[in-house]
């Protein structure tokens, strides 16, 4: 038989944070929460070391998530991948910056590292206008074990031909400390 039915879930502990009516005005408080949520799913072990948030154009939390794979026995259950979701039902719109739907943008990914190659390709289709990020790519491969897939080598400009504008190294070194903090638990998502 085959399943007709998809549910995952975030963990318990993430519902019980005051993020929620809060406003992140810019870039380093956007990616500071998406690199709290990552240090706490490390602390809770309940999943790998990958927050991710999405914000609307006034700061307004639209959308959180954190790396969810193992637990949920599902490879795309990525932060960035549930951060979409979530913000995508909250709003009922799969573009998150269609305005014929309400959007009030411009709609933000903040990430605690650089996207892998599908959440990547997953950013073109979501309906974002920014991405903000804290650790590089080679930061996570270099502190972890996580292979983060291939990238055309100009991928900031193709999102940037998309309309979705890139900030890297925000908050960097504390999002570094959070892959290091995993790698030293010796817990393995």
């Amino acid at each position: 038989m085959l399943y007709a039915q998809v549910h995952l879930t975030l963990p318990a502990w993430l519902h019980q944070l005051d993020i929620h009516e809060r406003r992140y005005p810019d870039a380093e408080s956007q990616v500071a929460l998406a690199i709290d949520l990552a240090a706490r799913n490390v602390a809770e072990a309940s999943g790998g070391p990958f927050g991710a948030a999405i914000f609307d154009g006034s700061g307004r939390l639209i959308g959180a998530g954190v790396n969810r794979v193992v637990p949920q026995t599902c490879s795309v259950a990525h932060a960035e991948m549930m951060a979409f979701m979530t913000a995508q039902q909250r709003l009922q719109l799969f573009r998150l910056n269609d305005p014929a739907g309400g959007a009030h943008g411009p709609i933000t990914l903040a990430t605690s590292a650089q996207p892998c190659c599908m959440c990547y390709g997953a950013s073109f289709w979501a309906g974002l206008d920014r991405l903000l990020i804290g650790a590089r790519s080679e930061d996570v491969m270099e502190l972890t074990e996580f292979d983060e897939g291939p990238l055309p080598a100009d991928w900031i400009g193709e999102l940037e031909r998309r309309g979705i504008s890139v900030q890297r190294d925000i908050l960097r070194e504390n999002a570094r400390a959070v892959l290091r903090q995993y790698a030293e638990s010796g817990v393995r998502y």
